[in-house]
């Protein structure tokens, strides 16, 4: 029987999804780190760029295109040596203030859609995250589904686990910026703590990729 069809075992997978997403990780740093250092509307928005990158490993789950890289280490390698090549670019950016919260010349929606950009490719470019789709996702699907069926359910549940990780992913945002504005002294200062703090953390996100 389908997980789909069971209350409780749909309660359950919600509730397993909800815990494993709750783990501390690259992600959850990543959109605290944005609502602390640009407040709490940037990170909302990354949050979204990040669970929209979760959204397409999972499609990728579904279609089996998950499958097909996981299969092929050197392909697993490209995308990790990828994914830490960018975390090092935007740390370095970051760090010479190029882009940075305080940059005043460049507009708000562009900015805003610079970070949704970011929070997708930061989380794309993870292939921990499509391993873990990979792994969790089919377990739920009916034993005896066929090829149409288990598919479908796939992109159900891929669509659930989405809606719970961006609710919560939300909360993080909010939480974290509400701590920044209590904690930030005067503006400038602020921003320019929040600069390194920024950097520091693409370059440690970076070196995890690569070390871990």
């Amino acid at each position: 029987m389908s997980v789909l069809s069971d209350p409780q075992q749909l309660l359950l997978f919600v509730g397993a999804s909800a815990a494993l997403v709750g783990l501390p990780g690259p992600n959850l740093v990543y959109i605290c780190t944005r609502s602390i250092a640009q407040g709490t509307r940037a990170g909302m928005v990354s949050a979204l760029g990040v669970e929209t990158g979760t959204l397409l490993h999972a499609l990728a789950t579904a279609f089996g295109v998950a499958a097909l890289v996981s299969a092929e280490p050197a392909a697993l390698k490209a995308l990790t040596l990828l994914g830490a090549a960018y975390l090092l670019y935007l740390g370095i950016r970051s760090l010479t203030g190029a882009g940075s919260p305080g940059n005043s010349a460049q507009p708000v929606p562009s900015r805003l859609w610079r970070v949704y950009r970011e929070g997708i490719l930061v989380n794309v470019l993870n292939p921990k995250v499509m391993l873990f789709f990979l792994a969790f996702l089919p377990q739920w699907v009916s034993h005896d589904a066929d090829g149409v069926q288990a598919r479908t359910e796939l992109l159900i549940l891929a669509a659930i686990t989405f809606t719970v990780a961006l609710a919560m992913d939300l909360g993080y945002a909010a939480t974290a910026g509400a701590l920044a504005r209590r904690l930030r002294g005067r503006a400038a200062t602020g921003r320019g703590r929040a600069r390194y703090l920024v950097a520091l953390v693409y370059l440690g996100l970076a070196a995890a990729a690569l070390f871990s």
